[in-house]
């Protein structure tokens, strides 16, 4: 089976891919896969780390804005279908497969005309424009969401699947929490809360953590705090501006980068995060309470409409993104982490949105398609 996987930008996109990508190589060792991506996305790093071949087209998301700027990336996409022609010519791919994002554009085109099977996941609540725009031409569309099928009704064949994600619910022993929180110099009698930002970290979400130290509106609860790499030194310098040591803030860890994101997500109470379709899932599988800050988007809020899927079940709070700060990120942690009834009920109700055998669900259909 050869495969090309059009994934580009952001790991919610690129992740999808792999994860996909490993287990059609776990179930069929002879497969042969080559990513399309382009020179300047995360995927650069990611999908050659994890040893798959990249191809890259000069591709960029459209904007409505006029200027010199855009119409040169315009022109660059529609161009850059000649390169999608020679790497298919050259691979000859059995299905091509997509994970959202303005590299499907001219990936598809090429695919769909050429009538080669081809496959979406869609891992957002609300889909994007990639997948609308081909949702017709595609012969199947894999959601992360249930509720995604209904706004997909015109389409050949929609299946729910979920989103594949590499955290897993853990049953992290005592002497482990105990090891893993030492280590961090945070004690294991408190309640923990983790925020994060995703990979890169997030201004506003830190901007609120840190008035919220600056305040001294935490409660007796403990902190592991992720800024993002970028953002560290920054946060580090408006620290010292109030004659604090971030290395020595009472009960709060602060770091720039979390490398045990599965171990750390399965041992706190509380998370404060994004709602990206990936991080969606892994609240779900480890079954945790949590208080979304969606990152805003222009033309469509997708996280947002990720976080109220969680919010309306009541496993989940959010606060948006223009409107969150120290206040009432403090107000909402205090509502919540001192229950313990209401947070490990959160996380059920939380644990039971989360898909079951995902990877191996979409291998199915794609073996299904091919046939």
């Amino acid at each position: 089976m050869k495969v090309i996987i059009s994934a580009a930008g952001t790991g919610g996109h690129i992740n999808p891919g792999l994860a996909i990508a490993n287990e059609i190589k776990e179930k069929n060792p002879s497969s042969e896969i080559v990513f399309i991506g382009t020179p300047r996305g995360l995927e650069n790093d990611l999908v050659p780390r994890a040893g798959y071949e990249l191809k890259t087209i000069d591709v960029y998301g459209l904007k409505k804005e006029i200027s010199i700027k855009n119409f040169i990336h315009i022109c660059k996409t529609i161009f850059s279908r000649k390169d999608v022609k020679k790497i298919f010519d050259e691979f000859k791919p059995d299905i091509v497969i997509g994970t959202g994002g303005y590299i499907c554009g001219p990936v598809f085109s090429v695919a769909t005309a050429r009538k080669i099977p081809t496959l979406l996941h869609e891992s957002n609540a609300y889909p994007g424009k990639a997948v609308k725009m081909f949702s017709k031409k595609v012969d199947e569309i894999l959601v992360g969401f249930e509720e995604t099928k209904d706004l997909l009704s015109d389409c050949k064949k929609v299946v729910y699947t979920g989103t594949p994600t590499k955290i897993k619910k853990l049953n992290i022993s005592g002497s482990r929490k105990k090891e893993i929180l030492d280590s961090l110099g945070i004690k294991s009698n408190l309640p923990i809360v983790l925020i994060y930002g995703g990979s890169q970290g997030a201004q506003k979400i830190n901007e609120a953590v840190f008035e919220l130290i600056k305040q001294n509106k935490q409660g007796e609860y403990q902190i592991i705090w992720a800024t993002g790499p970028k953002q560290y030194d920054i946060v580090k310098e408006n620290f010292e501006k109030e004659d604090l040591n971030i290395n020595r803030i009472k009960n709060t860890k602060v770091i720039p980068y979390i490398y045990n994101m599965e171990e750390l997500i399965n041992i706190a109470d509380l998370l404060v995060c994004r709602s990206g379709a990936m991080t969606i899932t892994e609240v779900s599988i480890v079954g945790k309470p949590a208080i979304f800050i969606p990152l805003p988007s222009i033309g469509a809020n997708r996280q947002e409409d990720n976080a109220l899927v969680l919010k309306k079940i009541g496993a989940a709070k959010m606060i948006l993104n223009s409107e969150v700060n120290g206040n009432n990120l403090s107000e909402e942690i205090n509502d919540i982490i001192y229950n313990r009834n209401e947070l490990e009920e959160m996380g059920k109700i939380a644990n039971k949105m989360a898909p079951s055998n995902v990877e191996e669900k979409i291998y199915n259909e794609i073996i299904d398609l091919l046939k």
